[in-house]
């Protein structure tokens, strides 16, 4: 599988531009005191939670992605327009080309209709987001091609609770991280191998994407990693001590019972 070009990193770090948000909203969060930290509270802020959540959906994606076959090019946050917006992963192989809209919703109901997708009973952009997104691929791998190049928009949910597709809509299919894999391998072929290579090299050129002459910098990966860290201890103590509560309770239950049963049989 080819993620990038061996000269050029474009392409290769995934959620690179949520990374950078979340370490950005991170860096005024004021550190956690000892006691804090010993009960386990997490080092996120209201501000910077959603975006790690969001780099965490499109690392998981990215490893699944991992998981294809040489045939495969995949590429992670890929600049789109002028605002500083990008496209989470763009994948072509011989089923063709698709942009892969990752949404981290954790402990979510979601329910999908052929108009419309809903988090928790909340409308959301989702599908129109996430056509806009395979309309401009395709625009983009056109003007490159010379020929029209169907795209397909797909959009992956992580972290839900539950998942309720009434009716996938005619132009976004909608998937579970666990099965994206499975399905991209089970497309049938739509490109020849001389289009599909000639795509996928359109695809590794910064220039094929970018409008901007701005350069994208990359994110301090290693303080996500380590942010990441901290968040995981942060929930295993949190846990730990919800435990440790729990036997306490159970702990003290079974002594009351223990003992008014003693008293019962002295009485």
């Amino acid at each position: 599988m080819t993620t990038t070009d061996s000269t050029d990193r474009f392409g290769a770090i995934p959620a690179a531009a949520v990374i950078s948000v979340c370490l950005e909203a991170q860096a005024s969060v004021p550190a956690r005191s000892g006691i804090a930290r010993v009960l386990g509270r997490s080092p996120l802020s209201a501000d910077s939670r959603p975006w790690y959540l969001g780099a965490i959906g499109g690392l998981q994606v990215a490893e699944r992605l991992a998981k294809l076959g040489p045939e495969w090019t995949v590429l992670h946050s890929v600049p789109i327009g002028e605002r500083g917006s990008d496209i989470d992963h763009v994948v072509i192989g011989a089923a063709g080309v698709f942009t892969i809209n990752t949404k981290f919703h954790e402990d979510a109901r979601i329910w999908v209709g052929s108009k419309g997708l809903l988090v928790n009973g909340q409308k959301t952009d989702h599908l129109r987001n996430s056509r806009y997104e395979a309309q401009r691929v395709a625009r983009q791998l056109a003007a490159v091609a010379g020929t029209p190049i169907d795209v397909h928009a797909v959009i992956v949910l992580v972290g839900a609770r539950s998942i309720t597709i009434r009716e996938q809509p005619s132009d976004v299919v909608v998937l579970r991280d666990i099965v994206l894999v499975r399905w991209l391998a089970r497309r049938q072929a739509t490109l020849d191998a001389d289009l599909r290579d000639r795509l996928a090299a359109a695809m590794t050129r910064r220039q094929t994407w970018a409008t901007t002459s701005e350069a994208t910098s990359e994110p301090d990966v290693p303080a996500f990693t380590a942010l990441r860290r901290q968040v995981a201890v942060a929930r295993r103590l949190r846990l730990l001590w919800a435990t440790t509560a729990l036997v306490g309770v159970v702990a003290v239950a079974a002594t009351c019972a223990v003992n008014a049963y003693a008293a019962l049989l002295g009485g």
